[in-house]
């Protein structure tokens, strides 16, 4: 038997005011780490999680919780812009116990591998790491002849780095609709662990009010391939199902055995994938007589009328989708096959039944001139069905095919950094995109939130979802950009050049 700690690194703190916000919407249960929880435990292992996001630990305070742990193994996963804060602390680490094994896996480790080594990481895990852990841990514990486990990377005795090759995948459903709900891969995993983590300390702002709240899986894999998405690289366009008989049981056994948690957030890539599989959820939900609200994200073609009302009735609150862009051409390079008029439809919808729409938009897509950013912002704006917009600067993450046109200076777009710990989406660009240089890209970030929320009714909303306290920090964030620009020597130089002013 192992002793394994899991640990989940503190990220907001590199967004500035953005780290407000981001801690408000962000502090989610890391469903990764207790789904690997329960898997260790159920082969046997004792296992610890510590999320430094919610309990406010730093590189240096989570690197020394985790030692004091006296675990065999400490294990970390990243994501590509967050990577370099698990080196930090696997380093932190290794300055207090340079003996004790560190592992890490996540989509960075599997887009670039070997490229993720470095000295304060003993073990690397590419993708799904459910089947390898327990082998890993086993072979940990008894034996260490590690060559025989696909998926893994480390160092041989001789130094150098060795590449067990791909890892073994589950299983995938039939993209034939007749096959679908025949195949449920993700039954056979146990249900995360859920009591190795301070439940108490999830909150998540609905229409509602803030709410304690779990994720929840009901299914993997998205089938398209948007360009800012790795999904070849990480094998996101398979599709992966857990049953709705699997799901509701879930469901039933977070709230017994935390009475308190009254919203799931459903992590699906596309909610509405499967319109069977989720009306079938919220049939076996009713019969259960759990009395929750649900949120997850979807294309906005999949919205259609009876779908919504029917989800509404079982405790669907909220509803996100990705529009990106208006602009039709980018749209097509981007991959994004969606037309536009689906989207004022869905939200439409969802406000007629109740249920709040999100959408999400990027600035600094391949095409994107200020013209584009400009019209993308007015036409949110104007929609009044939008109850709230998140507006993003997208990022070339190593594995997308937007990485590749970055890389080749190509559809306007030059990469300007490859440090990673600059990707992050909200206040920082490492891209020109036709000539508007990174702080511009900023910049239209910032006046996209402006436009967006100084219209009142989006007021409530945000009171809601972020407290008075956001609401607040936003309506600074608005009037001090305000007066720049009529003072007119605001740093906001695209918006202060457009010729068309609204």
């Amino acid at each position: 038997m192992a002793r394994l700690t899991l640990l989940y690194p503190r990220w907001t703190g590199s967004y500035s005011i953005f780290g407000h916000f981001a801690r408000r919407n962000s502090q989610w249960p890391p469903l990764n780490l207790s789904l690997l929880g329960a898997v260790a435990e159920q082969t046997g292992h004792e296992t610890k999680i510590i999320d430094a996001e919610v309990e406010g630990f730093d590189a240096e305070q989570l690197a020394k919780k985790a030692v004091e742990s006296k675990p065999d193994v400490i294990g970390l996963c990243a994501y590509s812009p967050f990577y370099h804060l698990s080196a930090d602390v696997a380093a932190a680490i290794k300055k207090i116990n340079k003996d004790v094994p560190v592992i890490l896996g996540g989509p960075h480790v599997t887009i670039v591998k070997e490229q993720a080594m470095q000295p304060q990481f003993d073990f690397l895990f590419q993708g799904e790491a459910e089947r390898t852990l327990p082998l890993f841990l086993e072979e940990f514990s008894n034996g260490r002849d590690f060559s025989k486990i696909r998926g893994l990377i480390y160092h041989s005795k001789t130094g150098e780095i060795v590449n067990n090759g791909e890892p073994n995948w589950l299983s995938e459903v039939s993209m034939k609709k007749s096959d679908l709900g025949k195949n449920y891969p993700l039954d056979d995993l146990p249900l995360p662990a859920r009591h190795l983590l301070p439940m108490r300390k999830y909150r998540l702002g609905t229409m509602q009010g803030r709410t304690h709240f779990s994720s929840i899986q009901s299914s993997r894999g998205c089938y398209w391939a948007c360009i800012f998405c790795a999904s070849d690289a990480i094998k996101t366009r398979r599709i992966l199902m857990k049953s709705p008989r699997r799901v509701v049981e879930e469901m039933c056994d977070v709230v017994g055995k935390f009475p308190f948690i009254m919203h799931f957030y459903i992590v699906d890539d596309v909610l509405l994938f499967w319109p069977e599989h989720i009306l079938e959820i919220a049939d076996r939900m009713d019969a259960a007589g759990l009395r929750v609200t649900f949120e997850g994200s979807t294309r906005a073609n999949t919205v259609t009328e009876p779908i919504i009302k029917r989800l509404a009735k079982s405790g669907l609150v909220r509803l996100s989708f990705g529009l990106e862009t208006i602009d039709p051409k980018m749209r097509e390079t981007m991959g994004k096959k969606i037309p536009v008029e689906f989207y004022p439809k869905a939200n439409r919808i969802c406000q007629e039944y109740g249920v709040e729409p999100l959408n999400s938009l990027m600035i600094g897509l391949p095409g994107e001139t200020p013209e584009t950013i400009k019209a993308t912002i007015e036409w949110v704006r104007a929609q009044r069905d939008i109850s709230q917009a998140n507006v993003a600067i997208a990022m070339p993450y190593p594995g997308t095919e937007f990485s590749e046109m970055a890389l080749d200076g190509t559809h306007g777009v030059e990469l300007l950094s490859k440090d990673f710990g600059k990707y992050l989406r909200y206040g920082s660009a490492v891209t020109r995109v036709n000539g508007m240089e990174p702080q511009e890209l900023v910049d239209w970030q910032n006046w996209a939130f402006v436009r967006i929320y100084s219209a009142h009714w989006r007021w409530l909303p945000v009171i809601r979802k972020h407290g008075i306290l956001g609401f607040l920090m936003q309506m600074v964030r608005v009037l001090r950009l305000w007066k720049k620009r009529l003072l007119k020597w605001s740093p906001l130089q695209p918006v202060m050049r457009h010729p068309k002013e609204t």
